[in-house]
């Protein structure tokens, strides 16, 4: 995670001096690949087996850590755009997470690493058995599919308010709004584990993820009516990401965790990553994005 962090803030340097597209590009490609070393499902593995078993609180900390950081970063940003060109504002921003994220995992992350715990005693064969298993494909299907939905609408918010003849103001304020419910949803997670098991668990937010995304598809108004259920997805959305944190242990325990939980994680993030595209090329065709949620 140090390397990858001093990897962060270099990538930014590589695109706020790119000449062309092609350095521009290169330069997202390194941040992508420090993001993956450093971001959720890093510091989960990391927490998981820190902090066991008391890993839920420490995944919402940090993931409430996380969620605010776009609160702090993006007016941090639109004001240091308001008065420097884009690239000395990357400059700056690259020099603010090298002396945050640099030090603090280089000095932080010094606890010894705790010896694997043993497997549950359903789990027999190691992780290449439970990668095989049916549970686990349809767990990576389940994630992976409410993912590109997820973030396909989430993008597509702004475009789907003004398209409804509201201001880019409003359709701002909805989707930061959204944001801000994703962060304080992810409070009630760990009440919601303790209530729910894991497959009651699953198949409650993956549906109420469905139906704040046909809400939003077919509910054209008034305006507090939409704002209210895009802070209800986003609070949806911030327990789904705590739900796959947790996925893995709460199924097949923490010994090969990080293992499981990256073969678990990655064609999410890939359908993640791909959503935005597909829902701007599909949105054309059907006719609007209400019609694509």
């Amino acid at each position: 995670m140090t390397a990858k962090s001093v990897l962060g803030p270099a990538s930014l340097l590589v695109v706020a001096a790119a000449p062309n597209l092609a350095v521009f590009t290169a330069g997202w490609v390194l941040a992508g690949a420090s993001m993956a070393a450093t971001f959720y499902q890093a510091a989960f593995a990391a927490l998981t087996r820190w902090w066991a078993p008391d890993h839920v609180r420490a995944l919402t900390i940090v993931t409430l850590a996380g969620g605010l950081a776009s609160t702090v970063f993006a007016p941090l940003t639109a004001a240091l755009a308001a008065h420097m060109t884009w690239r000395a504002t990357y400059a700056v921003l690259a020099g603010i997470l090298a002396a945050i994220t640099v030090p603090t995992h280089a000095l932080a992350l010094k606890a010894p690493w705790p010896a694997a715990p043993p497997s549950p005693p359903h789990v027999a064969g190691g992780h290449e058995r439970v990668v095989r298993s049916r549970p686990f494909w349809m767990s990576a299907i389940t994630f992976t599919l409410s993912a590109f939905a997820m973030y396909a609408v989430v993008i597509g918010l702004v475009p789907l308010f003004l398209e409804r003849g509201y201001t880019t103001t409003q359709a701002a304020w909805a989707l930061g709004l959204g944001g801000a419910g994703q962060t304080l949803g992810r409070t009630l997670y760990a009440t919601l584990a303790r209530r729910l098991g894991v497959t009651a668990r699953t198949i409650s937010l993956i549906a109420l993820g469905a139906l704040t995304t046909a809400t939003l598809a077919t509910v054209a108004g008034p305006y507090p009516v939409l704002v209210a259920v895009s802070v209800l997805a986003g609070g949806i959305r911030g327990n789904l990401t705590l739900l796959q944190a947790t996925a893995v242990t709460d199924r097949w325990g923490t010994t090969h965790y990080g293992r499981l939980s990256g073969l678990l994680g990655a064609p999410s993030h890939a359908a993640a990553a791909l959503a935005p595209f597909a829902g701007a090329v599909l949105a054309g065709p059907l006719g609007g994005y209400p019609a694509l949620c």
